[in-house]
């Protein structure tokens, strides 16, 4: 049997390539928490792993609550037509999508409505 020889830099390069892949993590969703969450955008991170828009949400009692919605890497959500300036600060969008398992006021967007009533999706159409 031959032996094969691989330049050290290609295993390196190799290696290098998956370490990311290896970090990458699943949103601790439920499927069955589908929820709609409408309030106004006091802060949208546009970085990377997940851009997050902050939303100040009243509730049916009056009270206001504070709810992070999001959605996959930048690169993915700019292929579906989104931008750092999508939304902004003052604008009141609706978020459609799914919330993290344990209750926490987090949401994995499919959708969002923007104020002047456009749909945009997170993953594609």
């Amino acid at each position: 049997m031959k032996a094969l020889w691989v330049p050290g830099w290609v295993i390196l390069a190799l290696v290098c390539a998956a370490a990311p892949l290896s970090a990458h993590h699943s949103w601790p969703i439920s499927k069955d928490r589908l929820v709609t969450v409408k309030g106004t955008v006091t802060e949208f991170e546009w970085a990377n792993p997940h851009p997050m828009i902050t939303l100040e949400v009243q509730t049916n009692d009056g009270r206001t609550e504070k709810w992070k919605v999001g959605g996959p890497a930048i690169v993915r959500m700019t292929a579906n037509g989104w931008t750092k300036t999508t939304v902004r600060p003052g604008d009141v969008i609706t978020g459609i999508g799914y919330q993290y398992a344990d209750g926490q006021k987090i949401v994995r967007l499919e959708r969002v409505v923007l104020a002047d009533g456009k749909e945009i999706r997170v993953y594609g159409p």
